[in-house]
């Protein structure tokens, strides 16, 4: 078994104007004296981290890694979730999506498809530069408007859509092979892959590629309750990147699921600093150990309540808490009575019985 490397942090919510946190120096001390050892990088906030130039300058990543190791981190992931948002959306988004893409590609859907490809596949190159194995994106949303089957859907709807989504995603997935690296899809509400069946839907319309893999955060599954232990159970070989984040679930005569179009603050499921929600983070740390999780424990901070500092500063030690060191050996060694494969045999009462020995006097015969 693996001890899962963290704790991380995803540095995306926390990133600002206002020094430390317009640079990827200032956030890598801050980060390092909250106690993570790790971080995830936000690729489109050009403050931080430029994913073109990384792609293209093995020196500037060095200089990256040479940043996070003087302030003594490491590198868990690069993230390109508004990125993976453009590679597949409904025109229904286009509107709310401009924010995702250059100021000057407003309006022009199309063409910010094409640029959010070409950034997911200077991605892989600088994954593979800068030594990562896991890459965090979303999937997209082209089916998603449709979610809920009313008005109903016309036959075939959803398997056009997913069949779409695999052809967009097969040439990206090839590149990070190539760069062998794993794409790790958060399953998120708003992206066509937002749970377990979803991913399989996806899944088989790319032929089952090794490097589609899952982002998994509990957070996303406990507001859709949907169970987050057994899904490790289904998927977790499938699990290669992973948000600690928490949230809770409290509905009410009035709202549910699906929230009422209500803001956060008020909504029946809702994200929680780390530590204040729901989940049993104690149970999915013990199962990802037990599952022999290979990558590192991430926060990702969302709450509509406790502020951000104070959300980082508790997160770090939580998850130092739960992070299990798992044995190398077993717990009841001290009783072992060693690998012998004779003695299973006589365990067993499968030992040959021992042949007749010839001075053993004969009976007589009458």
């Amino acid at each position: 078994m693996k001890t899962i490397k963290g704790p991380g942090i995803f540095l995306a919510q926390f990133a600002d104007s206002q020094a430390p946190f317009n640079s990827l120096e200032g956030m890598a001390h801050w980060a390092t004296q909250l106690g993570f050892v790790g971080v995830q990088i936000p690729s489109w906030d050009r403050r931080l981290f430029d994913l073109k130039l990384a792609a293209e300058s093995r020196d500037y990543c060095e200089e990256i890694l040479g940043i996070l190791d003087a302030a003594g981190l490491k590198l868990t992931e690069l993230s390109t979730h508004l990125q993976g948002q453009l590679v597949a959306s409904n025109p229904a988004y286009d509107v709310l999506l401009d924010g995702f893409a250059p100021s000057e590609l407003a309006g022009r859907p199309k063409e910010q498809q094409a640029w959010a490809v070409q950034q997911l596949e200077w991605a892989a190159v600088a994954s593979s530069r800068l030594g990562l194995t896991a890459h965090a994106t979303f999937s997209g949303a082209l089916a998603w408007p449709y979610f809920y089957p009313w008005p109903q859907r016309p036959a075939g709807l959803i398997e056009d859509a997913f069949e779409e989504l695999g052809r967009r995603w097969m040439p990206i997935l090839n590149l990070f092979d190539e760069a062998g690296v794993d794409v790790c899809y958060e399953l998120h509400p708003g992206e066509d892959l937002h749970d377990g069946v979803t991913f399989e839907r996806f899944l088989k319309a790319v032929n089952g590629h090794k490097r589609a893999n899952i982002l998994y955060d509990p957070s996303h599954m406990i507001l859709q309750q949907l169970d987050y232990l057994e899904f490790l159970d289904f998927y977790h070989d499938r699990v290669r990147a992973f948000h600690v984040k928490d949230a809770e679930f409290r509905p009410n005569g009035r709202s549910g699921v699906y929230g009422g179009y209500q803001d956060w603050i008020d909504r029946a499921g809702r994200f929680r600093s780390l530590g204040d929600g729901q989940i049993d983070f104690k149970a999915i740390f013990s199962k990802m150990a037990q599952y022999d999780y290979p990558g590192w424990a991430v926060l990702e901070w969302e709450c509509c309540i406790k502020h951000p500092k104070a959300g980082a500063a508790e997160g770090a030690a939580l998850i130092k808490q739960w992070i299990i060191r798992v044995t190398d050996k077993a717990f009841d060694d001290f009783a072992g009575s060693g690998a012998d494969a004779e003695k299973n045999r006589r365990v067993l009462g499968l030992a040959k019985p021992a042949p007749a020995s010839e001075d053993v006097q004969k009976p007589a015969e009458g």
